[in-house]
């Protein structure tokens, strides 16, 4: 359309992007100086006060993750070394809902961990699927407002969730597993968990190597129909909360095998595809996922507020023997979730118990809303007056060189970077006949009810399925105009 308004700045500046946000060269890191994407994550981070902006309801449990397999040639972070067992804190939830929401509604579920380490805190921010909806984070305050309340009617719409989704090809993989069984799961003990992103691990020797995080359930997969999910989102609201808190109770610990998928430093660079695209899975036949050791769930909260609602995740506490990949929405995730936490708990979110590291702290930080633990003199560095002195050695071996212009731009196309290969392999691959049956019904359920997909927009979707296959395609046409 040639009459629509330019997207501008808040500052009425015209943007550069909608989509894209400032890297080197199409597959390298982020620049700070990108204050546009800076912007929409902060001004987005602030939307709502208290409750999270995404991912609002949720359950979480104490545990250990003990190391039972030797990956001391892959990472040097101590609380992979074999035997090792560490605490942690898993917090669960749902994404689009508000804090009232029923548990059991269509939506990806977070799986977020803390593990309180020897070396400091090191989280691990993920979900239920080993993908996502988009690849950048200039894209994630628009995704979300698809998924949210209607600015008029204070709604949710359907029709808004799918133009965005239809707008965005990128999200085929993520929405056909969505609108599978799987975007209904029975409990959170009945679902894997994912680190989703690409990480690096670094050795003692300095090799580097890339990774992904697959926490596979040991009480199986289970899910609920359609059906099934609505039906009890009017019988318990807090379905996922309560069985989880009861089974801890009880004694029935549920537990989870921590697979990894490893990738040797030098094979991303010309893979078939581009590795640290958050829409794509690595495929097993290529990096088959190693059984490393497991987690279990053995310690409900003692006070929801203080521990649940309080739990801060921040993708960037990494521990020496871990770091980020050129994933840009891993990039624009290291400032975005700090940013919301000093925002939503406070300044000093870090001293809460919940979030607080099993390591001392030595910081120069100081002062500020109800910091009670201030390191006193020296205040700064460098002194000459016994202060703490930052040791860059145990990071020595995290850089690796990026070239090239700074641009707005997707990633460079490897020879598979298209955005409806994997969910059709999805579909037709990995899917059974009854899995594809529940699908297209959910498809179209989601498209007819609550909010419909309006007359206009019906074909986009119809074609944007019908691109991940032909035969879903057709399933969904039929369902929707009965031809």
């Amino acid at each position: 359309m040639t009459d629509r308004p330019t997207t501008t700045t808040d500052a009425g500046i015209v943007a550069p992007s909608d989509e894209f946000s400032q890297s080197v060269g199409p597959n390298g890191p982020l620049l700070l100086q990108d204050h546009y994407v800076i912007q929409k994550m902060a001004q987005f981070n602030r939307e709502r006060v208290p409750e999270r902006v995404v991912h609002a309801k949720g359950g979480a449990a104490h545990g250990v993750l003990k190391i039972t397999e030797d990956v001391s040639q892959y990472t040097k972070a101590d609380l992979f070394q074999p035997g090792r067992e560490t605490p942690m804190f898993l917090r669960f939830s749902t994404v689009a809902g508000e804090l009232g929401f029923p548990d059991t509604v269509r939506d990806p579920r977070g799986f977020a961990i803390k593990f309180y380490t020897r070396e400091g805190n090191y989280d691990l921010v993920g979900n239920n699927t080993p993908i996502f909806f988009i690849r950048d984070p200039s894209q994630f305050s628009d995704f979300i407002h698809s998924q949210k309340r209607r600015a008029d009617t204070h709604l949710h719409d359907h029709d808004m969730q799918w133009d965005f989704w239809t707008g965005t090809p990128a999200s085929a993989h993520q929405v056909t597993f969505l609108m599978s069984d799987r975007g209904t799961p029975k409990t959170w003990r009945n679902m894997n968990g994912f680190g989703s992103h690409t990480f690096m691990w670094i050795n003692r020797g300095g090799e580097k190597f890339w990774v992904k995080y697959h926490f596979k359930t040991d009480q199986g997969i289970e899910n609920f129909t359609g059906s099934e999910a609505a039906a009890m989102t009017a019988e318990d609201r807090d379905y996922h909360i309560r069985d989880l808190h009861e089974a801890i109770k009880s004694g029935n610990h549920p537990s989870w095998t921590l697979e990894m998928q490893i990738m040797p430093f030098e094979a991303a660079a010309d893979y078939r595809f581009n590795p640290f695209d958050l829409t794509k899975v690595w495929p097993h036949g290529d990096y088959p996922a190693i059984p490393i050791g497991t987690m279990t769930l053995n310690r409900n909260p003692d006070n929801y507020f203080a521990e649940v609602e309080q739990a801060a995740f921040e993708p960037a506490n990494f521990v020496p023997g871990i770091a980020a990949s050129p994933d840009k929405m891993l990039q624009g995730r290291l400032f975005s979730y700090p940013d919301t936490h000093r925002h939503r708990i406070g300044t000093n979110y870090l001293q809460l118990p919940v979030n607080r590291p099993a390591v001392p702290v030595h910081s120069y930080n100081k002062d500020g809303a109800m910091r009670y633990d201030n390191p006193g003199d020296p205040v700064y560095a460098p002194n000459t007056y016994g202060g703490p002195v930052a040791d860059p050695s145990p990071f020595a071996d995290e850089s690796y060189g990026v070239t090239g212009e700074i641009v707005r731009s997707a990633y460079r196309l490897h020879a598979e970077d298209d955005d409806f290969g994997q969910p059709g392999t999805l579909y037709r691959e990995v899917l059974s006949e009854t899995d594809r049956e529940h699908l297209a019904a959910n498809i179209v359920d989601h498209m007819t009810s609550d909010g419909p997909v309006g007359d206009a927009l019906r074909p986009k979707v119809i074609e944007y399925w019908t691109n991940v296959d032909p035969d879903l395609g057709a399933r969904v046409s039929k369902g929707v105009n009965g031809s």
